[in-house]
Order: structure tokens, then sequence, then C-alpha cells
């Protein structure tokens, strides 16, 4: 099993849109065979934080590349919202 926990640091003016975003990741990640559980947090102390968080059932690598694949198809198209 491969837990893994992603921090996002946003902007006031975008945490709004970069929430809605990672919500839609999460729904489509959820859909992906091994995913164990997947889901996007609010920091209860720092209002430009997020986090995701990841628990795959690694059977190989061929899953952990293709979502290497998606995270890099999502990411360019949010990050002009990062800080």
């Amino acid at each position: 099993m491969i837990r893994l926990n992603v921090f996002i640091q946003v902007s006031e003016s975008n945490r709004a849109a970069v929430l809605e975003a990672a919500k839609e990741l999460v729904a489509s990640s959820l859909k992906d065979k091994g995913c164990i559980a997947y889901d996007v947090f609010e920091s209860a102390t720092r209002n430009d934080v997020l986090m995701i968080c990841e628990t795959w059932k690694m059977r190989n690598r061929c899953l952990l590349m293709r979502k290497r694949s998606i995270l890099l198809h999502w990411f360019p198209k949010y990050r002009n919202w990062l800080p």
C-alpha cells in the first residue's frame, strides 16, 4: 500500500477554484483501479493550505505511472492559480 499526502498552497483569490478542481480530481481518482481512498482536505489553521490524501493498493508500477500522467495533465491547467 502507498499513501501520499500532497499539500497545495493557494492564494485567497483562487482558493475556491482550486478546491473545486481538486474535487474533480478526487472524483476521477476514486474510479481508478487500486484506489483505496482519495480525498481533499482543508487546513483548520491555515486558509492557504489544502491537502490531497491518496491511498493506493499497489501491485505494480503501472498504476503509479498512470497516476503520474494524470497529475502532469492536471497540474499545468491549474498551476497559474498557485501563489
